[in-house]
């Protein structure tokens, strides 16, 4: 990957990559502009530019030589696409449009109500997606689904996305919003052998409600899986003690043994901690697959990998 910041009139004293790489990239001066190359096995990176002036302040800003933009939980930042990428082609296939209902449930435990989107693919098979809204605006998740049951590849099915109210707190392996989740959220959907997904924190939030109340697979991207000795650079995040406590806990006894696929970006931060807690899982009897992918901590590489890894693991277990 090679960036370039055009600078012909010497405003700037420095440029630098900011993205989720570990560490700051800095351009070198090759005449007018500043160039960046990086030798990386990623298909695209997300990243903004820090702009440093000659009076010594700084702004970040989107590279305004690339076009290309990817949407994001705070915003849109540039892309860069390594040779040969291709989003989906899911994504441009014909789709079942699906029925959408909103369901409001009662979460006693929480002390408020958990707002639930079903989407309708008319089947009953279901799928639960923590932050649903967001992997369906930013992941296409119900648009995945669509394309996979218009091509047959899927049989029919729903599709129910949770949205958090406080998130830090419910998806830090809180027992109040497991609790919640298995005793109001799941008996309101009423479904046979549900799987469970999450990304990130939801991904923790999702293994650590399976412990109370088993889904019969799990599909977790880029769980955080927070160690101390991986993560101590997470330190200041509130519930991180308490992530501490329950990964261990979950490495021990993480409920009952079923059908996990996990997925992480090949230079994530947390790709150590997925590793290790697939491994942990696996010797818990868990049918696990990890899978690393050219991506990093964000809702596209999430949507790049459903397909086909969620896809194998609904066939898996809806067959």
């Amino acid at each position: 990957m090679t960036f370039r910041f055009a600078d012909p009139d010497g405003r700037y004293a420095a440029v630098r990559l900011c993205s989720d790489l570990h560490g700051p990239r800095e351009f070198g001066r090759d005449g007018d502009d500043w160039v960046l190359q990086l030798d990386t096995p990623l298909a695209r990176l997300e990243y903004q530019l820090e702009l440093e002036r000659t009076d010594g302040e700084t702004e970040t800003v989107l590279d305004p030589g690339n076009a290309q933009r990817a949407p994001g939980v705070f915003g849109e930042k540039s892309v860069m696409l390594a040779d040969g990428y291709a989003p989906p082609a899911w994504l441009d296939a014909d789709a079942v449009e699906g029925r959408i209902h909103d369901l409001t449930v009662r979460a006693r435990g929480l002390g408020t109500e958990m707002r639930v989107q079903i989407w309708d693919g008319g089947g009953a098979p279901l799928l639960v997606a923590h932050d649903g809204p967001e992997y369906d605006r930013l992941a296409s998740l119900t648009r995945y689904s669509g394309a996979m049951i218009a091509a047959g590849v899927l049989p029919p099915h729903r599709v129910a996305l949770l949205a958090p109210d406080d998130r830090d707190e419910w998806y830090s392996a809180s027992g109040r919003y497991s609790r919640a989740l298995a005793t109001d959220v799941m008996r309101a959907l009423d479904a046979v052998d549900p799987i469970g997904m999450g990304a990130s924190l939801g991904a923790l939030a999702m293994l650590h409600a399976h412990v109370r109340r088993p889904f019969a697979g799990l599909f977790l991207q880029s769980g955080s899986f927070f160690e101390l000795r991986h993560d101590a650079h997470e330190y200041l995040f509130s519930r991180f003690q308490r992530v501490i406590r329950a990964v261990r806990e979950l490495k021990r006894d993480a409920g009952v043994p079923e059908r996990v696929t996990m997925t992480c970006g090949v230079l994530e931060e947390n790709l150590a901690n997925n590793r290790e807690m697939a491994a942990a899982l696996a010797a818990q009897e868990f049918d696990v697959e990890l899978s690393v992918v050219p991506d990093m901590h964000n809702y596209i590489g999430w949507r790049d990998a459903l397909h086909p890894h969620l896809t194998h693991l609904l066939l898996r277990v809806w067959a």
